[in-house]
């Protein structure tokens, strides 16, 4: 059973990232008491509650986002597992008046997954954005993004860690090969050889693999994911929190993840720019990842927030320097990089001024 408490903690950036309003998810967190299965104040059912009226008022957006949260951090029994089929068939409600698309990719020797998909053609092919989440998010929260691909120029699909969501592929040490069957999949109606990832956490540590084999891939940013110590520091091993050491139990069926750490030779492979977004008070991501990181890969620029994981009192200048960091790779783009650079600076005096 999960420590409530922990995962109202750890809950609150992703109820950001989804622009969940401040006083909403406040309300929902105060009115859960327990974890109980079927228990009427318990966090799914509090969650899927108010999923529900939102999907009466026929607001299939926010109903997919707060069915999202009850489903939080996985599925572990038949109400987080309703959660995450009703959030789905929310989506799919919503993003019927939208240009989002399914797309089935078969990876060779593991299954078959489904992505989010927008700009695809095959008759102007663009650059392509791939977005995945980490181990505790599911492509519906990210999907919303990919309306924002077109005006980057580039055609996006959304995808989840194996074992996250519906995807139903074991999550092991050969899990990167995914990312190139995607870009496989897809290659016939976007421009492949242009790939740009956002990849957050342990998809940024998925990513940088599949980057070291897989030329395609030609940036890279990402927040919060594990390198090397993550998986060798047994130490800081003991202080992970409960929530991200069950999780990974349950993706990975308690596998041993000691020899997943990427070293110094993958990396040294991995020729493109790597932006990273830093939490100066990351309580998952030792320290010593960050800096192995700019030491062995060839070319890494960060931004560093004064936070916990994943930086929730930052998730707008996380935004905006993600999207600058984007454009940057690319080239060009240089009216959209310097709005981009201008809102990131009043964000930033804003944040100033209030201390």
């Amino acid at each position: 059973m999960n420590d409530v408490e922990e995962l109202k903690q750890f809950v609150v950036v992703h109820a950001r990232a989804q622009n969940i309003a401040p006083e909403h998810y406040t309300a929902v967190l105060n009115r859960i008491t327990d974890d109980e299965p079927g228990g009427p104040d318990s966090w799914a059912a509090q969650w899927s509650a108010a999923a529900e009226r939102f999907a009466q008022q026929g607001n299939q957006l926010d109903a997919c986002r707060n069915f999202n949260m009850a489903r939080f951090p996985f599925v572990d029994g038949p109400d987080r597992e309703r959660a995450l089929q009703r959030c789905i068939e929310a989506f799919d409600i919503w993003r019927a008046d939208t240009p989002i698309e399914s797309v089935d990719v078969d990876v060779p020797d593991a299954g078959v997954i489904r992505c989010w998909a927008t700009g695809l053609s095959p008759s102007e092919r663009k650059p392509l954005l791939l977005v995945m989440g980490g181990i505790v998010t599911i492509k519906e929260q990210w999907a919303p993004v990919l309306l924002q691909a077109a005006r980057l120029g580039m055609a996006g699909v959304v995808a989840e860690l194996p074992g996250v969501g519906e995807n139903p592929l074991p999550y092991d040490d050969k899990s990167h090969r995914m990312i190139s069957a995607i870009l496989d999949a897809v290659a016939d109606r976007a421009d492949t050889a242009q790939t740009y990832a956002i990849a957050l956490s342990f998809s940024g540590h998925l990513t940088l693999r599949a980057a070291a084999e897989d030329s395609r891939i030609r940036g890279l940013v990402t927040s919060g994911a594990p390198i090397s110590d993550f998986f060798t520091d047994t130490v800081w091993g003991k202080t992970l929190p409960k929530v991200t050491v069950d999780t990974l139990a349950h993706l990975t069926g308690g596998a041993d993840l000691s020899g997943w750490g990427l070293t110094a030779a993958e990396l040294s492979q991995v020729d493109i720019p790597v932006g990273y977004i830093v939490s100066g008070r990351d309580e998952i991501i030792p320290p010593g990842d960050v800096a192995f990181l700019r030491r062995h890969a060839r070319d890494v620029r960060t931004v560093e927030y004064p936070d916990v994981h994943g930086s929730p009192a930052h998730v707008d200048e996380s935004r905006l320097w993600t999207v600058r960091s984007v454009l940057a790779m690319r080239g060009g783009n240089l009216p959209q990089r310097a709005v981009l650079s201008a809102l990131l600076a009043v964000l930033r005096l804003r944040r100033a001024l209030r201390r």
